[in-house]
């Protein structure tokens, strides 16, 4: 796993804590029976073609990292019956939530990582995803934190390799040094177009971190990329 001890070479964790409060019983049982069905194996290389690894034949394979209670994720799948989705979230009680969901609406076209979502970039193969979300990741706003944000120059590469030509990258923050740090990190990176969206599209659901920050009086920024 990652480490935050000076001198390593590792990326820095760019998560707080792993779990919450106590699971209820009906989510630890998900966790202990559905997520070891449903979890990416990264012991083993990925297959060439990830359609493989739901039970139908998906027309895209969609990625999210850090889909926090799965709510995004969730809605994705419901809408997009014929897309795969990948979801990436480390934090324990997120992921027991996440499975709540694919249970009770009978989802099949959800694989899910409860762990750091840089493993799955790197297991990945190159051009394998059509659509990534990043959407409202920790902003570690204190100037000592802001290291261990998600957007990196080297997490970028990441995600640009795994992305197809014209594929599209989605970003949403509401901390406006974050906005303008990833901007400039995601532009920088040559790998990708820019659109900036002037309100949510209709296809990208409010998730409770958006409420959270618009009762609280931020305004969140929602930005689009296309892979060149």
């Amino acid at each position: 796993m990652m480490t935050d001890d000076e001198g390593d070479s590792r990326p820095r964790r760019s998560y707080g804590r792993r779990k919450g409060k106590r699971l209820s019983p009906r989510k630890a049982r998900l966790m202990e029976e559905l997520l070891p069905q449903l979890r990416l194996d990264l012991n083993h290389p990925a297959p060439p073609d990830l359609r493989s690894l739901f039970p139908m034949s998906p027309r895209e394979v969609w990625l999210e990292i850090g889909f926090g209670s799965g709510e995004h994720l969730l809605w994705q799948a419901e809408h997009h019956s014929d897309i795969g989705f990948i979801g990436c979230e480390p934090f324990i009680n997120g992921v027991a939530t996440l499975l709540g969901g694919i249970k009770d609406r009978g989802l099949k076209t959800v694989r899910s990582h409860d762990g750091d979502a840089r493993e799955v970039l790197a297991w990945l193969p190159q051009g394998s995803i059509d659509r990534a979300f990043v959407l409202f990741p920790d902003p570690w706003p204190k100037k000592r934190q802001m290291k261990r944000r998600l957007i990196t120059p080297e997490t970028v590469a990441a995600v640009a390799r795994v992305l197809v030509p014209g594929a599209e990258l989605r970003f949403a923050s509401d901390d406006v040094d974050y906005v303008e740090q990833a901007m400039d990190i995601i532009e920088d990176s040559g790998a990708f177009k820019a659109a900036r969206l002037p309100t949510r599209p209709a296809d990208w659901p409010e998730t409770r971190y958006e409420r959270k920050a618009l009762s609280e009086g931020r305004k969140p920024v929602y930005l689009s990329w296309q892979r060149f």
